[in-house]
């Protein structure tokens, strides 16, 4: 196991490493936030309901927006294994659009 540090969007849980720098501040409903690198921003905010992605100032063009599509696709927790994921908050949005249910 990495002992690298990781950024703050990174859950515990979460044993994949950074892809890079900070580059997003990931907020959720009540406005608490973490920046991270593009991997972990993209899988915090797909596990969060009514998450916002804003890009830092030191940010290349286009990172937010990247975050945002890649979280699009990217079912809540994806660190967790185990049982199928059967229930509209268990998937992707895309997934819920494709079949129909409802999206966080």
């Amino acid at each position: 196991m990495s002992t690298a540090p990781r950024c703050p969007a990174a859950h515990r849980e979460d044993p994949t490493p950074c892809d890079g720098p900070p580059v997003v501040t990931v907020l959720d409903a009540f406005n608490a936030g973490a920046d991270g690198c593009e991997h972990h921003a993209a899988r915090l905010l797909a596990s969060l309901t009514s998450g916002r992605v804003y890009a830092l100032p030191d940010a290349a063009a286009g990172a937010a927006l990247r975050v945002f599509k890649a979280a699009d696709s990217i079912a809540p927790f994806p660190w967790r294994e185990g049982a199928p994921r059967t229930q509209p908050n268990q998937r992707s949005h895309a997934e819920n659009r494709r079949l129909g249910g409802w999206s966080r």
